[in-house]
């Protein structure tokens, strides 16, 4: 693995640990689909959330979620269609994004969260 998938990686173990604290049931963890990848889809009572998250260990070009591209957003789109088929979902969704900014590159204990909702309208 590289540097940036260990932080990618705890990133995600950060924002699960979060959403499970928040009573999120967790459903899938890092679900593929072609060249895309959802990083969490959970559910948040009965709504359906597809979670992308983004984690820096430096600011100098932005916060963390400035980092989806266009070209990443419509991949997380139908990934998310293809998993709705595969589960006959018949419930509201919402696209999140779980915002981490590691303080201190390697000292985990240092960070923000930022749990920002509905960010594809």
């Amino acid at each position: 693995m590289t540097i940036n998938s260990d932080i990618g990686k705890k990133g995600e173990d950060l924002a699960t640990e979060y959403l499970l604290s928040l009573g999120y049931e967790i459903k899938e963890r890092n679900w593929r689909y072609k060249k895309a990848e959802i990083d969490i889809i959970a559910m948040d009572g009965k709504t359906l959330v597809f979670f992308e998250v983004k984690t820096r260990t430096n600011l100098s070009f932005g916060q963390p979620e400035e980092f989806i591209s266009e070209h990443q957003q419509s991949l997380i789109f139908a990934a998310s269609q293809s998993y709705m088929e595969q589960t006959d979902h018949d419930w509201e969704i919402r696209f999140d994004c779980i915002s981490i900014f590691v303080k201190e590159k390697n000292e985990w204990k240092d960070y923000e969260l930022k749990h920002l909702l509905d960010i594809y309208h």
